[in-house]
């Protein structure tokens, strides 16, 4: 068997493997090297972005922590100075929570003020229901009469330090700020575009912080939420519904939407379903509307609030709501009224307009929604 020989390897040969080898060997240090760089550049980067998010995460901590540290700065500093600080259609106001003389105006606060025991120095008692509000006939406080002729001298005789104004006497705002330039006045009218209600909740909240009532006002709330949840789960979302006002004899058209008087907001509250697409345009006393329009659009419930209730009664010619809506020959097949579904706000509705009021109105309707399931 031959030997295989091997043929001898020249140095060029050599050299060319043995720099080919060192390049191998070159390349793969620089490529590691290369990595380990863009290894390094990564970890660095992660490093960078962990500790921004820590710090965004400790200053966001700490932020919070101020503000609560300064709300709670803020009430230490409030219960020390015997004020507390309250925001209101005009502003933010430092109101001393024992204010010595007291002027109320807003008829949607007589109640809540009550149920507070905040006695009144002064108030329009004539625009009071002696049904409804103790004030009324209270010879203490000092009578501002009706708000078309107001007597403001009587803010001048309480030298007031605080006056809740608003609804009927919102007007007089700039003469009263000039008849008291030392008191606090406050109002808490519903804003613009606003919901009604939590309009009501906010100046509930705000007077119980004024009176230090906050667990009264919450009491009031509660009432109402509660009412307002029972109506949410007893309304179809289908049935169509329209709002009614009565006076003189007369039925008058409440248009859905803030511009319709107090029944008008409730059909954003509950995403009730008008029975008649209408713009309002008289916010007080509802506009006109014939009895067979309503006939036409038929609405399966009637929300009705009958004006002169407490105010004309006991006038000769007085008629109630019921008798003018239900014994209505032009509305008898009128789907609401043939099946009874109509519910009548308080009597006292027109007068009151308050958080009570709207929760008693709730009530009923609830009430009633249950009662035809």
């Amino acid at each position: 068997m031959p030997i295989r020989e091997f043929a001898p390897q020249n140095s060029s040969t050599l050299r060319s493997r043995s720099l080919s080898a060192l390049s191998v060997s070159a390349i793969a240090v620089l490529a590691l090297t290369a990595c380990a760089g863009d290894d390094a550049e990564a970890d660095a980067t992660e490093a960078e972005q962990a500790s921004s998010e820590t710090e965004a995460e400790t200053t966001s901590e700490s932020a919070e922590e101020g503000e609560g540290a300064e709300a709670e700065g803020t009430e230490e500093e409030d219960a020390e100075s015997g004020t507390v600080t309250v925001e209101d259609d005009h502003g933010t106001h430092e109101v001393s929570t024992d204010p010595q003389s007291v002027i109320v105006t807003d008829n949607r606060s007589y109640r809540t003020l009550e149920e507070f025991g905040v006695q009144p120095s002064a108030a329009p008692l004539a625009l009071m229901d002696p049904e409804t509000h103790a004030y009324a006939e209270d010879d203490s406080i000092l009578d501002l009469g009706m708000h078309r002729e107001p007597n403001l001298e009587n803010v001048v005789a309480a030298e007031p330090d605080l006056i809740i104004n608003g609804q009927r006497f919102q007007q007089y705002y700039q003469d009263i700020s000039e008849l008291a330039p030392d008191a606090t006045i406050l109002e808490f009218e519903p804003q613009e575009d606003a919901d009604l209600i939590e309009e009501l909740i906010r100046k509930t909240e705000s007077l119980g912080e004024v009176f230090s009532e906050d667990e009264a006002a919450a009491g009031l709330v509660e009432e109402l939420e509660t009412e307002m949840a029972r109506v949410q789960e007893a309304y179809d979302g289908e049935s169509t519904v329209m709002g009614l006002l009565t006076s003189g004899g007369d039925i008058s058209y409440v248009a859905p939407g803030p511009n319709g008087r107090a029944i008008g907001p409730v059909f954003d509250t509950f995403d009730l379903e008008p029975a008649l697409e209408q713009e309002g345009e008289d916010e007080s006393h509802g506009d006109d509307i014939s009895v067979e329009a309503i006939a036409t659009a038929n609405p399966d419930w009637l929300l009705v609030m009958d004006r002169d209730a407490r105010i004309s009664q006991e006038e000769e010619g007085y008629s109630p709501a019921a008798e003018i809506v239900e014994e209505s020959e032009a509305l008898k097949n009128v789907t609401a009224v043939e099946e009874g579904n109509i519910v009548y706000l308080p009597e006292n509705f027109y007068l009151t307009e308050d958080i009570q009021a709207y929760t008693e109105f709730f009530s009923d309707f609830a009430d009633a929604l249950e009662a035809a399931e």
